[in-house]
């Protein structure tokens, strides 16, 4: 679709589909999204993630398309419909589920588009209640299927996690910069790994989680672990990177249910990111890559 096509476009549609169709900023987040050059949750608001992605992505030789990214409508399925769950509070309630699904279609479709949920408003104004989204209402996002082609030939063979920057960059064997992921990071610095060389240890996609309260039962007596099955909604989202070395037990680098909330120092010790750029980071380690660990 031209430049000309989309201004035409989005001159028939709402202000605020408008505004976004004919963000630039936007366009960009897409497209460096695509080339696994993530700003996290795109939202055509060009912040430091932005500024980050782009960088490390011109550095590595790549070039920002000037035309707009592709968008497409999903109609809902009835298979969409099926996957949502209505997530309970406690973790005994979560352990019954036999699968962690969304809970909405808007934080499903939002995933899907890697958009930030307030973005996905913006791009269907017509969706006036997401609650009464069903079977056969058509939604606008980017069209992100497919998008780890540009991943596919590549691996790599460094991770490294910036704990000051919250961001994690992959390099391939030639030394050439090939990803670049936000992160959190632990928010009490005590739980944060020591810096030094680490490799992945385990390697999981859709993995369950172990539950185990923070605190211990007033009787005294052992906690309680639940097993939460796995699903988008799972604690460690999609895809678990299990780190081992420098006497490390149960660091990882792991998915997320809350995308938006990625980038700041407010995990529990584990390196989160969304769950796309899990899936991604996935694809692109295998056993043993190494990862370095840096102030």
């Amino acid at each position: 679709m031209t430049l000309s096509c989309i201004f035409l476009l989005a001159a028939a549609l709402t202000s605020d589909t408008a505004a976004i169709l004919t963000n630039d900023n936007f366009h960009a987040q897409c497209w460096l999204d695509s080339y696994g050059f993530s700003v996290n949750c795109i939202d055509g608001v060009w912040g430091l993630k932005s500024k980050r992605a782009k960088e490390l992505f011109e550095k590595s030789g790549g070039e920002i398309p000037a035309r707009p990214f592709p968008m497409k409508r999903v109609t809902v399925s009835q298979m969409d419909v099926n996957e949502l769950v209505e997530m309970p509070q406690t973790p005994e309630e979560k352990a019954d589920l036999e699968y962690m699904g969304y809970a909405t279609l808007k934080e499903m479709f939002a995933e899907r588009g890697h958009v930030s949920q307030k973005c996905l408003e913006k791009l269907n104004p017509e969706i006036t209640d997401w609650r009464k989204v069903g079977v056969g209402d058509r939604i606008l996002i980017p069209d992100m299927e497919g998008v780890d082609v540009a991943l596919s030939t590549n691996k790599a063979t460094l991770l490294t996690v910036s704990l000051k920057r919250c961001e994690i960059i992959a390099y391939d064997q030639d030394g050439n910069t090939i990803g670049f992921f936000p992160c959190s990071v632990a928010a009490n610095k005590t739980n944060l790994p020591p810096h030094g060389e680490l490799s992945v240890g385990s390697h999981i996609e859709n993995p369950n989680y172990t539950y185990t309260p923070d605190t211990p039962p007033p009787d005294g007596s052992k906690p309680k672990k639940y097993i939460l099955e796995p699903g988008p909604n799972n604690p460690v989202g999609l895809a678990w990177i299990g780190l081992k070395g420098l006497d490390l037990q149960g660091y990882g680098i792991h998915g997320t249910p809350t995308p938006e909330s990625v980038g700041n120092a407010e995990s529990h010790g584990c390196f989160r990111v969304a769950n796309w750029n899990a899936l991604k980071l996935y694809r692109l380690t295998d056993f043993d890559t190494k990862v370095s660990i840096e102030p």
